[in-house]
């Protein structure tokens, strides 16, 4: 019997607490499917993945530190963290007590996941904080339409009236 414990997280209020049910369900779903038994269900509600000070991911290693979790089951490696270094240390630490690691999106994680994964999810927090700053050097405050404005523009950056309305221009 494997025992399943799942992970759930979003990271800001501007996102709506289903995202944390609907994560939930996935997961049960898929452990439903595998035959595994989930014996824990973890989550974190408006914290950001680069942050390791989260209550459901502590309460989840202090889990697998106990020996009740075989398997961590997320929706995406994301989930657990974005940040490079913090992602690896997490396998690591599950690794060293023989918990594994399963996603909906990526299936096993493997160190080439982690590698893999990890880098993308770091650049894609250096390019939401370039983002973030320039919207507050451009004097405004961080109000829920100017982040989702700022969080939304991809890496070519933004053009046309969005553009315009971040620069301040209109």
């Amino acid at each position: 019997m494997t025992r399943v414990a799942i992970y759930a997280r979003f990271s800001s209020q501007m996102q709506r607490d289903a995202s944390i049910e609907d994560q939930m369900r996935l997961c049960r779903e898929r452990a439903e499917r595998e035959g595994w038994t989930i014996v824990e269900a973890y989550s974190d509600r408006a914290v950001s993945g680069a942050s390791m000070l989260r209550p459901g991911l502590q309460a989840l290693f202090n889990a697998t530190q106990e020996g009740r979790v075989d398997l961590i089951l997320a929706e995406a490696l994301d989930r657990l963290s974005r940040d490079q270094a913090d992602i690896a240390a997490i396998f690591k630490r599950l690794s060293f007590a023989g918990v594994g690691i399963m996603t909906l999106t990526e299936g096993e994680i493997s160190e080439l996941h982690v590698g893999l994964k990890g880098t993308m999810n770091q650049l894609f927090l250096k390019d939401l904080a370039e983002k973030l700053g320039a919207v507050f050097a451009g004097g405004w405050s961080l109000d829920a339409p100017v982040a989702a404005t700022a969080m939304a523009t991809t890496s070519s950056g933004v053009s046309g009236p969005t553009a315009n309305l971040l620069r301040g221009n209109e």
